[in-house]
This record gives C-alpha cells, sequence and structure tokens, in this order.
C-alpha cells in the first residue's frame, strides 16, 4: 500500500511522467553506468515538484508541496511535507548533478525558479517567505545560485539578476548588524543568528548551520572572485565557531546556543551536514591557500570524526560505511524520528564530501572507499513506490523498510529520499571526470555585484542604517555603531578590490 504522501502524489498525477523500471545495476567504475541510474533518480525526485509532473495552473515556481505561506493572487499551494528552503536544496542538488553529468534536461525548471524565488533586493528573501525566513533557508538557495556561477550553468538574461550576484547579494545581506549578535561582552559576539527578524523563534540562536552555510558562501565566492575580503569573512567565522566550542576538540560538531546564554548552552545534537558544509568550506580555503596548514589540519580533524560519527557508528574498523544520522536514526533511541529536514541530510553529506575531494585532492583515498560503500546500500532501499524504484532513508537495512520494530518507523518515499541517493550516486564519480569549480580567471561567466543585498531587508524593523535613539543603551550603541562601522568598511574593501580591478574580468 502506498504511504499517504504517495497516495497524494499519484492522485495528483505527479507520478505520471516517471517510467515503471527498477533501477539498473551501477557499476562504480563506469561512469555511464553510474549515469543511467542517477537519471532515473533525478526524475523520480522531481517527481515530487507539481511543475514538473503535471503543470497545476498557478503553482508557485520553485516551491515543493508544503505548509502554504501567505497565498499572492492566483498562486496555488497544495498541502506537503516540505519548507521553502527544501527547493533550494533541491536545484542545488539538479545543479550539482548537471555538472557531472552533463544532463541538460531540466534546465527549464531550474533557471526559472531559482529567478523567481530571488525576492525584492536579489537576495533569496521572496515576500512570501521573509516573515518565516532563517538565515540558513536562504543560503541553500544563494548557495544553489553560487554552484551555477561555479559549474558554467547558463547565465540568466542581462535583464535579469547573475547567478554570483544573487550569491553576494544574500551574503552581504547576511553581514547586517541586524543579523548578528552585537555585543562586545558576549562569546557570541559577531555570531549570525539562526533566524533573520526579531519576531522570528530562533531569532536568538547562534546556530552551526546558518554560520556554516555563511562561511561556505564567503570561502567560495572569494576563491571566485580573488577577493580576499570574503576569505577573511570565511576564516573569522570558522575561527568562531571553533572559540565557542560548537567545532569541539575531537572535532565533533554540535548545532548551537544562545545569546542569552553567552552560547555556553550548547545544544550538543551532531547533525551530519553542519560538519559536512564545514568540511567542504576548509576544503575551499584549503585550495584557495594553495594547501595552507592549517585548513588541512581543520579537514583532517572534520573527516576524521565525521566517517566515525556518520559512518560506522561502531569501534570495529572492519564495520560497513554507510551513512546514518545518528540523533534520529539511532536504534538506540526512543522514538524520535527523523523530521523532513534530517531526512535529507545524507546528500549534502555525500556531495559535500565528494566537494572535499575536489578541493583537497589527498582526500579522495580516504573519502572515496567510504562513499562508495555507503551509496552501494543506499540503492539496495531503492525498490518501493509505482515504479518500483522509489529509494528509501534507512540505508542500514539494506532494503526499503516497510515495517519497522516498536519505537522506530518505516521508510517513506519523499523528495528527501531520492535527493539523498542522488547525491550519493554523484558522490562516487572519479574526481578527474568532471571540471573543478570554475572562477572568473578559469571560465566563470558570472557577473558580480559588489552592492548587491545593501538595501536592507523588505521588514523596515531590520533597516542596515537603523537611527540610535536616546532610549537606547548608550553602551549598546556604541557597540553597534562600531559593528557598523566594520560592515561599512568591509563594503568598503569589497568595492574597493573591485575597482582596483584585482582580476575581476566582468
Amino acid at each position: 500500500m502506498l504511504s499517504r504522501p504517495l497516495r497524494w502524489l499519484a492522485a495528483a498525477g505527479i507520478l505520471a511522467r516517471t517510467a515503471v523500471a527498477a533501477l539498473p545495476p551501477v557499476d562504480f567504475d563506469d561512469n555511464n553506468s553510474i549515469a543511467a541510474a542517477a537519471k532515473l533518480v533525478a526524475e523520480d525526485m522531481l517527481s515530487f515538484y507539481p511543475r514538473y509532473a503535471s503543470d497545476p495552473p498557478g503553482w508557485t515556481l520553485g516551491i515543493l508541496p508544503g505548509p502554504p505561506p501567505p497565498k499572492a493572487a492566483g498562486e496555488q499551494q497544495m498541502p506537503g511535507m516540505y519548507y521553502w528552503w527544501h527547493g533550494g536544496a533541491m536545484w542545488g542538488t539538479l545543479i550539482d548533478y548537471r555538472h557531472r553529468f552533463g544532463d541538460k534536461s531540466f534546465d527549464k525548471y531550474i533557471t526559472e525558479s531559482l529567478l523567481h524565488q530571488t525576492g525584492k533586493n536579489n537576495d533569496f528573501n521572496p515576500a512570501n517567505w521573509s516573515l518565516s525566513m532563517g538565515n540558513d533557508d536562504q543560503a541553500f538557495w544563494a548557495m544553489a545560485a553560487l554552484g551555477a556561477a561555479e559549474t558554467g550553468y547558463p547565465d540568466p538574461p542581462e535583464d535579469q539578476p547573475q547567478w554570483l550576484a544573487l550569491a553576494q547579494g544574500t551574503l552581504h545581506s547576511q553581514i547586517n548588524p541586524q543579523r548578528r549578535i552585537v555585543d562586545q561582552s558576549n562569546p557570541c559576539n559577531w555570531g549570525l543568528r539562526w533566524q533573520v527578524f526579531p519576531q522570528n523563534n530562533g531569532y536568538d540562536y547562534v546556530n552551526t548551520i546558518s554560520n556554516g552555510c555563511f562561511m561556505n558562501m564567503a570561502a567560495r565566492t572569494g576563491r571566485y572572485t580573488g577577493n580576499k575580503t570574503y576569505l577573511d569573512l570565511a576564516e573569522r567565522t570558522y575561527d568562531l565557531l571553533k572559540e565557542l566550542k560548537y567545532i569541539d576538540e575531537n572535532f565533533e560538531v554540535h548545532d548551537g546556543g544562545h545569546e542569552k546564554k553567552q552560547c555556553k548552552d550548547i545544544n550538543k545534537l551532531t547533525f551530519s551536514y553542519n560538519a559536512a558544509i564545514l568540511m567542504q568550506s576548509c576544503a575551499y580555503m584549503y585550495n584557495v591557500t594553495n594547501g595552507g596548514e592549517k585548513w588541512k589540519r581543520e579537514i583532517d580533524g572534520l573527516l576524521d570524526r565525521t566517517i566515525k560519527s556518520f559512518f560506522t557508528n561502531s569501534s570495529d574498523p572492519t564495520a560497513p560505511h554507510i551513512a546514518f544520522e545518528r540523533n534520529c536514526e539511532y536504534s538506540s533511541l526512543p522514538a524520535e524520528p527523523c523530521n523532513n529536514d534530517m531526512r535529507t541530510f545524507k546528500g549534502y553529506l555525500h556531495r559535500w564530501m565528494a566537494s572535499t575531494m575536489k578541493m583537497a585532492p589527498y582526500t579522495e583515498s580516504i573519502i572515496m572507499p567510504v562513499l562508495r560503500e555507503s551509496a552501494r546500500a543506499a540503492l539496495k532501499t531503492c525498490t518501493h513506490g509505482p515504479n518500483g524504484r522509489l529509494c528509501g532513508f534507512y540505508w542500514r537495512e539494506g532494503a526499503f523498510r516497510t515495517t519497522a520494530p516498536v519505537g522506530q518507523f518505516p521508510d517513506t518515499a519523499s523528495m528527501g529520499e531520492q535527493m539523498n541517493v542522488l547525491g550519493a550516486l554523484m558522490s562516487v564519480m572519479k574526481t578527474e571526470t568532471y571540471r573543478p569549480p570554475f572562477t572568473n580567471t578559469t571560465g566563470g561567466t558570472s557577473g558580480a555585484d559588489y552592492n548587491a543585498g545593501l538595501a536592507g531587508d523588505e521588514d523596515p524593523r531590520n533597516r542596515l542604517w537603523k537611527p540610535i535613539t536616546a532610549a537606547d543603551k548608550a553602551g549598546a550603541g556604541i557597540v553597534t555603531a562600531v559593528l557598523i562601522g566594520a560592515f561599512a568598511s568591509t563594503m568598503l574593501w569589497l568595492n574597493w578590490d573591485q575597482m582596483r580591478g584585482r582580476g575581476f574580468g566582468f
């Protein structure tokens, strides 16, 4: 029997475009074999996107069925399980897929989706979603755009915002003092908040994924443009996470802490995408610093801990390396299901570790065997659904889990599971078979905008140049002025580098 989400999808015709055919056997030493399976998994992933599957009139471009935002006139929203950021993650995965396999058949959906969700200030903060916007949510869309710039994905028309500029706009908006802790007496100082707007729950939470995504955008934008200011921002972010012990002495990566607790109330839950985003970011820094010793040390520590924490679950060195989400999938825990966010993490884990191999080639001999073993297990779950090949989440089971022990949960086939397996398939390609990310001096054509994202947020309570009134505390006012001054200096240096023509070729 189909699960409830699949029954709805089938009734809506969303699985209609997917042919009934099991996944073919995959030879990991043959890129054509990997590509054939990846094509089918990509189609299955997109079968959960109504615009691809059935093209309902008025569908909001780029988003998956989920909890509805305030609807604009004429827009439709179907009930579902996905949030806005899941769409950005899916398009970013497809851009990576296109780069690895050369498949251009999904370009229409990628381009229209990214451009439709850019927002008023071209920083991926569209009005429909801004009231519940997280900095990490925004970043997943921007990282997709950055991937487009790095892989030579076709540039938008000249009258549309360009891929690099969209990433810059998001990055710049997150330097805004309203997005950060402004208190030099607090160890959290300069930490990026989880939520964008003060009225949102989580505004006082400084979490690893938001800061990790910021570091990632800064490192990649710095490498692409050659602008050292971006690289300095990436390094400052990583150093803060170390100082706060979000990355502890054993390279275990924790989730975050609260401003009022000086970020000392560390949430010790560990998630694979936190470790993976930092690993990839350090690999970019290693690459751009020509093998910098600091970044090699950080990569090595994160890599060793990530394999132990999210692939083995055993002190036995001969234990199989199969990705698992330890804080919600662990069989010894009580009934605490992996939610729809967590059910997408394995795909990022695989993709970002594969990127680490490309940017820090010395890691391939360690990473590739792990990813291959994990991917083989993942493919064994792809036996479900109307087409007989939808994939599951519990890769260690060796099959799609239709039943589960007491206190555990059966598999549900959703977009996240297909995105995970697609990421796993991409990750096992030999790194020499695809190009490294472009820079603007090695083939990148995407246009920059060093003023992008500086108009302030759409919520008037978050204006960048918010005046300091007599009612403000003197100390807080001084610190705010200092941080705004630092922000202004940062933006000046970004633009100054551009004016000096330091390799910006746009």
